[in-house]
């Protein structure tokens, strides 16, 4: 059998199995046309091999085929989750017969193909999901519309076992619908474990096992799409949502955030009290936040924050801007134009990524007519203080605690050292930040109050335990009034005496784009070239003397620990080196 042969045999097995009319269709225009520039994109669509699923889900360019994001990947990928959750129900219970049942809690994001029309979207995505959770005899909680990512969590952790069954027993768990800043044309697939955090290794290794062990549909998904379509057809969601449960759980998400200690009040403060009242102009970046945000500052009390118009409605295009990203450079150009173009102006940004669990913060400096972007450790610091100063007034017995990633800045180990809370550095990503202050939250040791990474992900108090860009934007906006009517101060002013307290904090981030192709040989050669293959004799990077190293891919080293190995969790797909310099400095 030829390789094109064997391209064609891929496509029409994947075209069969399709729920999707509009890309089943397009995989067969493609087997009728035969022209040799047809075979390319048919050798690029169905490649042997299939998206790989890891602890971020899936993310990829929406397209027919298993390397894209589309109903049949979802479909497949759906049906390995369902089988794992439930073989791990059973494990984990003797009785099958009084085992508490389970829910998943789906949310969706506004993503769609609308650059090609596959009629690929986060609906479709979500709407199969729930048709496969409910084929397994899965409770299934479709949120209905469009929200804000960190919903899905609370949704996970506290809603429904706490609410939604009354505390019985319950096993819950999750999926959110989102490619969060990614390009326009991608999307993904995140899942939530059962303590409403990420999944981290080894869940993902089963769950993609899973999937491989799942990939023919169960049912005739498609028809049971259409009959839905046919008995709902003004429905969005095709009658699988649950409206009133959904504003329930947002009215719930508020109430526990109004209740957690987050609240200063600070909102209410008579402004003829206070020494300058800072003005916020917020952005969605079109995505959901808008209507989350909003709500959040009427939650804390604050003033209503002016939106920037042409991003404020959800719109799958990004029209306004390059990239989805509000660390992206020239992202908050818009937003920066509509602050000064208020009376009076508005002296501060807050932008939230298009799924709304990130934060972003730039501040006007009148004296040289220009913003200052806020790095994301910089925000992470001023949280951290800001939370730190607002519960260790409170007479809780429990102490204090604070996580970030290894590669944020080490400034707030060095402020928990000099106030006396508790700090643990975790690995990259909210899937071990997040797991790791729950883990310190359930204790009843510690009272997590702040987790955060560089890559402007923060997660405020303890009702989630995930990124929030929602409640980071109000418990910001309430920092920036202290920091303004109180102190007398701008967020720069006041970073600068933080660093005359803790010490003098820089950062410098950045990154390369690979292609997947390359990536698998390019940062093996990279690793081994730091590492010496792997003997970690090196003692200098140029004129700069090394005084410890750590190597967290396999087999792993830290030069500082007894018996040279990490505490740290080791990954041979993620491999990560931390070096550090007998001047202070640390490279990651």
């Amino acid at each position: 059998m030829t390789p094109m042969t064997e391209v064609t045999e891929r496509a029409k097995a994947w075209k069969s199995h399709d729920p999707n009319d509009t890309t089943a269709r397009f995989v067969q225009d493609l087997l009728n046309d035969g022209a040799s520039s047809t075979d390319e994109k048919l050798a690029k669509l169905f490649p042997d091999g299939r998206l790989q699923f890891g602890t971020a889900g899936l993310r990829s360019r929406m397209q027919p085929g298993p390397v894209g994001m589309n109903d049949l990947v979802v479909v497949q990928t759906a049906q390995g989750l369902a089988r794992y959750v439930i073989q791990e129900h059973k494990s984990n219970n003797d009785d099958e017969a009084s085992s508490p049942p389970i829910c998943a809690v789906i949310g969706y994001d506004h993503r769609s193909s609308t650059g090609e029309s596959f009629d690929i979207s986060s609906l479709s995505f979500a709407i199969f999901t729930a048709l496969v959770f409910m084929e397994a005899g899965i409770k299934c909680f479709l949120m209905d519309g469009l929200v804000a990512t960190p919903l899905v969590p609370f949704g996970v952790s506290r809603y429904v076992p706490e609410i939604m069954y009354k505390e019985q027993n319950v096993v819950s768990f999750g999926v959110m619908i989102t490619a969060s800043h990614n390009p326009a044309q991608d999307a993904g697939y995140k899942v939530y474990w059962t303590d409403g955090c990420q999944i981290r290794s080894p869940i993902d290794q089963g769950i993609a096992k899973s999937i491989e062990e799942n990939l023919t549909p169960w049912t005739d998904y498609k028809k049971l799409y259409n009959d839905k379509k046919t008995a709902f057809p003004e429905d969005p969601c095709l009658g699988l949502s649950l409206p009133s449960e959904t504003a329930k759980l947002v009215d719930a998400y508020y109430d526990a955030i109004l209740r957690s200690g987050l609240v200063s009040g600070l909102g209410k403060s008579d402004p003829t009290s206070m020494k300058a009242v800072p003005r916020f102009c917020y952005t969605a970046m079109h995505g959901v936040g808008h209507r989350f945000a909003k709500q959040s500052f009427a939650n804390f009390g604050l003033s209503a924050f002016v939106s920037v118009p042409e991003q404020e409605k959800p719109d799958p295009t990004f029209p306004t801007v390059v990239f989805p990203n509000p660390e992206e450079k020239g992202a908050l150009d818009l937003a920066k134009q509509c602050a000064r173009q208020q009376e009076p102006p508005c002296n501060i940004i807050l932008a939230n990524d298009p799924d709304a669990d990130r934060l972003a913060v730039s501040e006007y400096n009148p004296e040289t007519d220009s913003w200052n972007d806020l790095t994301g450790d910089q925000i992470g610091v001023l949280l951290g203080h800001w939370l730190w100063n607002q519960f260790s007034s409170l007479n809780d017995p429990r102490t204090i605690s604070m996580c970030s990633s290894t590669v944020s800045s080490q400034m707030l180990r060095i402020m928990a050292k000099k106030e006396g809370f508790h700090y643990e550095d975790t690995l990259t990503g909210f899937k071990w930040i997040g797991s790791r202050a729950a883990q310190l939250s359930k204790s009843g040791t510690y009272r997590q109050v702040f987790c955060y990474e560089e890559a402007i992900g923060y997660c405020c108090g303890d009702v989630i335990f995930d990124k929030d860009g929602v409640t980071a934007a109000a418990v910001f906006a309430e920092l920036s009034m202290h920091v303004y009517g109180k102190q007398g101060q701008t967020l720069v002013g006041h970073i600068q005496s933080l660093y005359h307290k803790y010490g003098e904090f820089v950062s410098n981030n950045g990154y390369y784009i690979l292609e997947e192709s390359s990536s698998s040989t390019v940062v093996p050669q990279i690793m081994d070239h730091i590492t010496e293959g792997g003997s970690f004799a090196r003692s200098h990077v140029g004129e700069y003397e090394i005084t410890a190293i750590r190597y967290l891919g396999l087999p792993g080293y830290d030069s500082s620990t007894h018996d040279k190995k990490p505490t740290l969790p080791m990954s041979a797909s993620s491999p990560m080196v931390t070096i550090r310099f007998s001047n202070g400095g640390v490279a990651q």
